[in-house]
């Protein structure tokens, strides 16, 4: 039976939300494999046993050392949602460390967790998006010729961060400084991207080396302005439908793009793709690396209302990467 690592918590706003799918992770995975959940908060990377001991992770080989045994593991289940488990710095230690990991690689985690740059990739294959205009912390921004470009409302976001904190939607002039700064708060670069009025929607992608999985498309209803963290994780604050309620060709579309944007970034694992749909276009709006894995989330959702076992899905990635 292989001994599987999922990696929890990180340095982001999202560690509670980590820690909670590492949970439900754990659960999923442990009729198939021994599981661990490693906590990793900066330089802190620990087991908690059940008797409430710590036991550190010795980061020169990734191993587990207990009063018992050495642990040494099969896979790593990357559970983290923003860095280091969604950036690419996980995934270049683990790589340099040869352990097989359930998520995209080093370059690619890099790559989609910057919104500018993977805008930017993704422009050259003709993907269709919102206009946006990138702002660094110290740069000199001048606030009418943007609202001129981009229109109001508008929203404000981080550049590199995989949580819906210090996102803003702003609908006149003088919030503007005050959305920047709370996207600051969060990275020291910032998106500022026009406003679709059109319908949100996400779909899962799944891929191994001989099986491709695109599932059902969720439509998000939110309460709130728009689907922010609030919408995301409190109890009804927006309406989850999968499958979503869209005309056949349109839900095609959607998941045939997915699965276009999954291989021109070249993704690996489990990852989530969200569009908006303006008339009958969808529009990228990001992609998710290390989508939530609770209850609440949305490829769970999905993979239910297609008729997939969670265990079946997450291990047919545990044993494509460990097979390498």
């Amino acid at each position: 039976m292989k001994t599987i690592a999922i990696a929890a918590g990180g340095d982001s706003s999202e560690f509670e939300v980590s820690v909670k799918s590492a949970l439900e992770v754990s659960n999923v995975l442990s009729s198939r494999y021994i599981t661990y959940i490693i906590m990793i908060k900066g330089s802190d990377w620990y087991w908690e046993d059940p008797k409430g001991r710590y036991f550190s992770i010795d980061k020169n080989d990734f191993t587990l050392k207990t009063d018992e045994m050495k642990i040494r593991f099969d896979v790593v289940f990357v559970a983290i949602h923003g860095t280091p488990g969604e950036n690419g710095y996980l995934q270049g230690y683990l790589e340099m460390m040869k352990i097989p990991y359930t998520s995209c690689d080093a370059f690619c985690s890099a790559l989609t967790f910057n919104k500018q740059a993977c805008k930017l990739f993704l422009k050259d294959y003709k993907i269709p998006m919102a206009k946006a205009r990138f702002v660094r912390e110290g740069d000199e921004v001048d606030l009418d010729e943007m609202i001129s470009e981009l229109g109001l409302p508008l929203f404000v976001k981080p550049n590199d961060s995989g949580s819906s904190f210090g996102v803003t939607k702003v609908k006149k002039k003088e919030d503007l400084e005050k959305a920047f700064n709370a996207a600051f708060s969060e990275s020291d670069e910032v998106l500022a991207e026009a406003f679709m009025d059109g319908r949100e929607v996400a779909c899962g992608v799944v891929k191994t080396r001989s099986k491709a999985v695109i599932l059902p498309v969720t439509e998000i209803i939110s309460k709130n302005e728009f689907f922010d963290y609030e919408a995301k994780y409190t109890p009804g604050r927006s309406l989850e439908v999968t499958p979503a309620d869209l005309p056949e060709k349109l839900t095609e579309k959607v998941q045939k793009l997915s699965s276009e944007i999954y291989d021109i970034l070249g993704c690996k694992g489990i990852v989530r793709v969200d569009f908006i749909i303006v008339g009958n276009k969808p529009y990228f709006l990001e992609i998710n690396t290390v989508p939530g894995m609770t209850r609440e989330s949305l490829v769970p959702q999905q993979a239910k209302a297609a008729g997939i076992h969670l265990e079946d899905l997450y291990s047919m990635i545990v044993e494509d990467v460990s097979a390498v």
